[in-house]
């Protein structure tokens, strides 16, 4: 069930800039695909901010640290006082796991629907 975009003509993507990939022969595309609509790749900023973060820690939100409160707190700020409470996770499929786990124990009931 898992798929390779492109399987006829696969792409291999050496790098990043900005909205654009570059494939290994130097052309040029447009990412509509991965998360970067924000900033883009490669943005000076982000890159200069993860050398700060990697240089102090690089470890996922498993342990405590100041960082992921002060973070949790500002976001928070940010909505509603109902949107109070921030989970931080590392990826969509945790994100949904959580949810469910969080669904079950508040309604009690195992079951789910979905649609497509």
């Amino acid at each position: 069930s898992c798929k390779v975009f492109y399987a006829k003509d696969p792409l291999k993507i050496v790098r990043a800039q900005g909205q654009y990939m570059f494939d290994e022969k130097g052309e040029k595309y447009l990412d509509c695909i991965n998360n970067v609509a924000h900033v883009g790749h490669s943005h000076p900023y982000v890159i200069k901010a993860a050398t700060k973060q990697m240089e102090l820690l690089n470890t996922n939100s498993r342990f405590l640290h100041d960082s992921l409160v002060q973070y949790a707190q500002r976001l928070t700020a940010t909505l509603p006082e109902k949107l109070s409470v921030c989970y931080l996770v590392n990826s969509g499929s945790e994100a949904n796991d959580l949810a469910l786990r969080l669904a079950r124990q508040y309604r009690g009931h195992q079951d789910v629907i979905t649609l497509e």
